[in-house]
């Protein structure tokens, strides 16, 4: 399948409502290289992507499993930043804060349009997340 295929399938999947894609080198019989394209989504989804690889794809079968999650309980503020507000997703566990991460598409536009490198964004803003919630995982 050519390579240009697996950026358009990303994509596509993704908009179609997929928790992540990811692909990862293999072999399969007689040593030949491939790759595998694994999708994570909701059980409800199961069928819409099943029907996506077989059309999008070279691939004559799909094997699933099913997974169990344990996710953060998350919530999304606005903290104001001298490029602006920008959204920020808080972690839970067991009623606790133990992570705060900003989205990465705001900071992503924020270090185009004002010419910043991304990672320099990243930490100006989680100086300002660690500063005003004290967010310390050893507690």
């Amino acid at each position: 399948m050519s390579s240009e295929v697996y950026s358009y399938l990303y994509e596509k999947v993704l908009e179609e409502g997929a928790l992540d894609i990811y692909t990862e080198s293999i072999y399969m019989k007689k040593n030949r290289p491939s790759n595998k394209i694994s999708i994570l989504c909701n059980e409800n989804d199961l069928e819409k992507f099943v029907e996506l690889l077989l059309i999008e794809t070279s691939t004559f079968g799909v094997r699933y499993h099913k997974y169990n999650r344990e996710r953060l309980k998350r919530k999304f503020i606005k903290i104001n930043t001298h490029y602006g507000d920008i959204t920020v997703k808080l972690g839970y566990y067991k009623n606790k804060l133990i992570k705060a991460t900003p989205e990465y598409e705001e900071c992503k536009k924020i270090a185009k349009n004002k010419g910043i490198p991304l990672n320099q964004i990243f930490n100006i803003i989680n100086c300002i997340i660690n500063e005003e919630y004290k967010i310390n995982l050893l507690t």
